[in-house]
This record gives C-alpha cells, sequence and structure tokens, in this order.
C-alpha cells in the first residue's frame, strides 16, 4: 500500500458474477464510510461499443456529460462506434486519465470488470509496444478458418492463446499479427512498469453450478428481450467482420438459424469463456476473494482508512 498513489477499488470476476451490481451498491455506499462518492469505469472489452447492447448485457443507462446508471456515472461504456479498431493501448491510456481525473474531483474510482488484459494493463502500468497494422497479413490470415489460427496461435504463444481463446478470430489475428512484426511472443511483449495507482482487487467469488444457472436465465433473458432482433439488424448493418460481431452473444447466429442451438452455443461458450477468466484471475495473489457484499464494504472500508 502506497500512500503517495491514488486509491482505486477494483472488482473483478468471472462474466455473469454480479461485477457491476455489487460495483453500484459500493459506490452508492462509500459516502457514508469516507464522506466521498464512487464512480465506475469500466474495464469490459464489450460494452465499449455502441448499439451492442443485448449480447452484451450493457446496463440500462442513460447518457448525459457520462454514461449514467443508477445515479452512479459509468466511464469507457457505450462509446467506441462498432466499426472502428480500439487497442489495448487506447483502452490503458483513456482507463489511467479517467481514474486520475475521478480522484482529482475528491471521489473513488471504481475499476470493474471481467476483461483481464484491460484489467492488468491499467493496474500494472504495462508498457505496450505500438505495432502498426499489417494489411497484407491480415488480408492473408482472413481467408483461414478461425480453429486454423487458433491452433496457430497455440503452437507460437500457448499463453496468448488461452487469452484470445478459440472464438474471436479478430484478437487471433491480431497475436499472430505482432508475433510475425516483432519476432517475439506476443505474451511477452507486455512489461511492467511502476504501479500509477494502490488498488484494492476485489474478486466476485461464485460457485460452479450457481454460475451455470445465472448464465443460462441470463442468455433465455436476452433472447426474450430481443437479441436475435438485434443481431439481425447489426449484422445488415455492418456485416459479420467488425470486432464485436466476432465475440460472445453474437457470432453463434453467423452459421445458425436454429435459435435453440444458438441459446445453447452462446451458454457453452460463455461458460467455457469464464473458464479461461478464471484461469488468469487465478494467478494474481492480490485478488481478495469475497461472498457477500458485507465482506467488500468491511475490506473498502480498511482500504480507505
Amino acid at each position: 500500500m502506497n500512500p503517495s498513489l491514488s486509491k482505486v477499488i477494483t472488482i473483478l470476476g468471472v462474466t455473469s458474477s454480479g461485477k457491476t451490481g455489487l460495483a453500484v451498491e459500493l459506490a452508492k455506499n462509500l459516502p457514508a464510510q469516507s464522506g466521498q462518492a464512487g464512480e465506475i469505469v469500466s474495464a469490459d472489452s464489450r460494452q465499449i461499443y455502441k448499439e451492442f447492447n443485448i449480447g452484451t448485457a450493457k446496463p440500462e443507462g442513460i447518457w448525459q456529460d457520462s454514461f449514467i446508471y443508477k445515479d452512479i456515472p459509468h466511464y469507457l461504456i457505450d462509446f467506441i462506434n462498432p466499426t472502428k479498431e480500439f487497442t489495448l493501448a487506447e483502452y490503458q491510456k483513456l482507463a489511467t486519465q479517467k481514474l486520475k481525473e475521478i480522484a482529482s474531483r475528491g471521489k473513488i474510482p471504481f475499476l470493474v470488470g471481467g476483461t483481464p488484459l484491460y484489467l492488468k494493463a491499467v493496474l500494472e502500468n504495462w508498457n505496450i509496444p505500438e505495432v502498426k497494422p499489417n494489411l497484407e497479413l491480415r488480408a492473408e490470415l482472413e481467408q483461414k478458418d478461425t480453429l486454423e489460427l487458433f491452433n496457430t496461435l497455440k503452437e507460437k504463444d500457448p499463453e496468448a492463446a488461452d487469452l484470445t481463446g478459440d472464438t474471436n478470430k479478430r484478437r487471433i489475428i491480431r497475436a499472430l499479427e505482432v508475433i510475425a512484426e516483432t519476432g517475439e511472443k506476443f505474451s511477452s511483449q507486455r512489461k511492467i512498469g511502476k504501479p500509477i495507482f494502490d488498488s484494492l482487487k476485489i474478486g466476485i467469488q461464485i460457485e460452479r453450478e450457481e454460475l451455470v444457472k445465472r448464465i443460462t436465465e441470463r442468455t433465455k433473458g436476452m433472447f426474450k428481450n430481443g437479441l436475435a432482433k438485434e443481431v439481425k439488424n447489426l449484422s445488415e448493418k455492418y456485416g459479420w467482420d467488425i470486432p464485436p460481431m466476432q465475440s460472445i452473444g453474437y457470432q453463434e447466429f453467423k452459421n445458425e438459424t436454429n435459435l435453440s442451438k444458438v441459446e445453447s452455443l452462446i451458454i457453452q461458450n460463455t461458460l467455457a469463456y469464464t473458464k479461461r477468466q478464471m484461469t488468469w484471475f487465478k494467478k494474481d495473489k492480490d485478488i481478495v476473494w469475497i461472498t457477500s457484499p458485507k465482506e467488500a464494504e468491511e475490506k473498502i472500508k480498511s482500504f480507505l482508512n
């Protein structure tokens, strides 16, 4: 703990563990504990995109000066055009700036999400090498099957393959592109810098049986809320090649018309993704795992004092 650094409360966990709900509750309760309200910076690589709402489980907030959900300002959510390529380095820069800005106004910054790369890049102050896109190589790789590309990445850089998963073609191609351009593993090029923030990392612990139940219920709820229509409209507007269309909740519709099968695939792929998330989170020994909001409040109170 470094008293000279701005304090940041990080809420992390796997998909459907309840991160947003817990963070909002904690942010609202902070004034009673410390006299300071909380504001949230999102660390979700899918909810950054405009128009992609149901399939990303984006909170139903409203835009004012910022994205407001349940009276709490949220940043880096619902702000990127779906056709724009948005890099890890760009996220790191914007998130770092926003966390500092929140602290400078006397508020408590929360960093909330389940995208391990986003969280680590900010909290570990990564020095991320800037590798320009190789359009010729990308065009060549685009012609290949996603699984074939994934297996190639797994051979060249198993750690990077664990991170990208076997379904996100755009992310797999980017990793292969960086390897080709630098001659080094994609996973080894991130260098940790001096810490910028003093962060309490709170992880939400959830039993597997409960997680399966939540993901199943959430997916069914997405279909009831019009996921199929959202995907149809977005695919007709943008096609299938933009980054958010290749994420879970959207990609499953591309080659499958049976909605029951699509629903099963989304549940299956989401559960597989949670396993990859936990693989990364388990490597971080600084995470304090909690099972209730009360536990989290006690940890935060001690941290802030």
